[in-house]
C-alpha cells in the first residue's frame, strides 16, 4: 500500500469520520514533502486518492487521475458491485501495466468507510446529485481534499452548507466544471471581462430544459445493486433501469430528468454555460437579482436580470453568446467565434484583468493540494453557478418571476419560493 503525502499531517487529525456526520477533521500545516510531485514520486510524497462513485464519469476521471503525476489510487466504493469491480479492473490494471502487480484498489459499498481510512489524502466524487452534499460534507469531516463533478448540488441550500463545510475544515475543492480550463472559453471571458465588446448587454445561453417527472413502472432490484443507498437521501421511487443503468450509456444519465435526483438539462449543461457567463460578468461570488420564466406571451425565453443592466436568457445558442455594444463573443467546446473576427486574436494589456489559466483541470486540482490554494474552480464559484441553474428551475416550477438577494441568497419576501430552497432527506440522512 501507498504511503500517504499527509501521514505527518493526519497527526493532527483526531476522530476521522465514520459516519457521515463523523467526527471533524482541522486545518493542518503542509509538510514540505507534500510540494513534491512528478514521475517518480517517492511513495511517501505521492498524493493518496479515494474514489466515490465507479460510474462512467468516474471511470474517465480514474485514468486522468491514474496518469497524473505523484498520485496512487488505493480505493474506490459503489452501491452497484458490478461497477466497483469494472473501477478496481481499471486501477489494478493500470498499476499492473506500469510494472506494480502489488498496486491493490481497496473496495467498499459504503462511502463513510473509505473515508475512515487515515491514508487517503483526496477523494473524487461523482455520484449522482443527489448525493453530492452529505458525501462532500462528510469527506470535509474527514479531513480529505475534494474534487466532484458538477453539478455540485441538489438545492441552492445545499451548496452553501458545502461551501461552509471546505471552508470550516480547511479543504482544497475543485467542481468538474471543466471548462474553466479550456483556453477557448477563458479568452472569450477575457475579452467580455475587459470591455472588448464594450459595454456587455445581452447573453444566450445554450442549455436543456428542467425536470420532467414521468411515471416509471417498479423493476425487480438487481442483485449486484443496494438500491436503498443508491436512493440515500433523496424521495423514496421503486428501481428502474432508468434511474440506475448497468453499464450503459448513450450521453445522459436519465436519473437527472427525475427532480428527486437532479434537476434535468439545466443543471447537466447549466452548470458548465451559466458557469461560463458569470465567469465573463465577473459574477464567480454573485448572481442574478431576477428570474423570470417563459409565458408563452411576451416572455419568450427564461431570462435572468443582474442588477449591472445584463440581461442572460436561455435558448438555443451555440454554447454562450455575449453581445455588447460595440461587438460579439459565442465560445463552446473547442469553438470561439468573434465579431469582428479579429476581436479573437486580440493581446490583453498588463493592467487588463487576466482569468486563471489552466490547461489541466485534474492536475490543477493535484497543484492547489501541493500548494494550498483555490483551483480554477473552487467550491463557491460551483455553488453560485448551480444556483443560477436551480433559480430557473424553481421559476419554471413556480411559473412566475421572481426576485433574488444574491448575497442573502433569498427570495425577499416570498415564503412560497424560500421553501423551495432546500429539501427534506429521507430518514436517517441528514446534514
Amino acid at each position: 500500500m501507498a504511503q500517504s503525502v499527509g501521514t505527518n499531517r493526519r497527526r493532527f487529525i483526531k476522530g476521522l469520520a465514520a459516519t457521515a456526520a463523523g467526527a471533524v477533521g482541522l486545518p493542518y500545516f503542509v509538510p514540505s514533502s507534500v510540494l513534491g510531485g512528478g514521475a517518480g514520486t517517492a511513495p511517501s510524497e505521492r498524493i493518496v486518492m479515494g474514489f466515490i462513485a465507479c460510474g462512467k464519469q468516474s471511470q474517465h476521471l480514474m485514468r486522468s487521475f491514474l496518469n497524473s503525476p505523484g498520485t496512487q489510487v488505493v480505493a474506490a466504493c459503489d452501491v452497484d458491485r458490478l461497477k466497483l469491480e469494472r473501477g478496481k479492473g481499471i486501477v489494478e490494471g493500470h498499476y499492473k501495466g506500469k510494472g506494480q502487480a502489488d498496486a491493490r484498489c481497496d473496495t467498499y459499498a459504503d462511502f463513510r468507510d473509505l473515508l475512515a481510512r487515515a491514508d487517503i489524502d483526496a477523494v473524487v466524487i461523482s455520484t449522482p446529485d443527489h448525493w453530492h452534499a452529505l458525501t462532500v460534507i462528510a469527506a470535509a469531516r474527514a479531513g480529505k481534499d475534494i474534487y466532484c463533478e458538477k453539478p455540485l448540488s441538489q438545492t441552492i441550500g445545499e451548496a452553501r452548507e458545502m461551501v461552509n463545510a471546505v471552508r470550516e475544515y480547511g479543504r482544497v475543492f475543485q467542481v468538474g466544471s471543466m471548462q474553466r480550463s479550456d483556453w477557448h472559453f477563458r479568452v472569450g471571458c477575457e475579452l467580455v471581462l475587459n470591455g472588448y465588446i464594450g459595454e456587455l448587454r445581452t447573453i444566450k445561453v445554450g442549455v436543456g430544459g428542467p425536470p420532467e417527472d414521468r411515471p416509471l413502472e417498479p423493476m425487480p432490484v438487481p442483485d449486484y445493486l443496494d438500491w436503498d443507498m443508491w436512493v440515500g437521501p433523496a424521495m423514496w421511487h421503486p428501481y428502474h433501469t432508468e434511474l440506475s443503468p448497468h453499464l450503459s450509456w448513450d450521453g445522459f444519465p436519465h436519473w437527472r430528468s427525475h427532480s428527486y435526483y437532479g434537476g434535468g438539462g439545466m443543471t447537466d449543461w447549466g452548470a458548465h454555460h451559466f458557469d461560463i457567463a458569470q465567469w465573463a460578468m465577473g459574477m464567480d461570488e454573485s448572481g442574478p437579482a431576477e428570474i423570470i420564466p417563459p409565458d408563452g406571451k411576451d416572455v419568450k425565453n427564461l431570462t435572468y436580470k443582474y442588477a449591472t443592466g445584463v440581461t442572460m436568457t436561455r435558448e438555443s445558442a451555440n454554447g454562450v453568446f455575449f453581445e455588447g455594444t460595440q461587438g460579439k463573443v459565442e465560445t463552446n467546446r473547442g469553438h470561439l467565434k468573434t465579431w469582428p473576427d479579429e476581436l479573437k486574436d486580440v493581446k490583453l494589456k498588463p493592467n487588463d484583468v487576466h482569468l486563471y489559466e489552466c490547461r489541466n483541470h485534474y492536475v490543477d486540482f493535484l497543484d492547489a493540494m501541493r500548494k494550498r490554494t483555490k483551483p480554477v474552480c473552487d467550491i463557491e464559484t460551483g455553488a453560485r453557478s448551480v444556483s443560477v441553474c436551480h433559480l430557473g428551475n424553481i421559476a419554471y416550477q413556480l411559473k412566475r418571476p421572481l426576485k433574488w438577494d444574491p448575497v442573502k441568497e433569498e427570495f425577499p419576501g416570498d415564503a412560497e419560493a424560500n421553501r423551495m430552497l432546500r429539501r427534506a432527506y429521507r430518514a436517517p440522512w441528514h446534514i
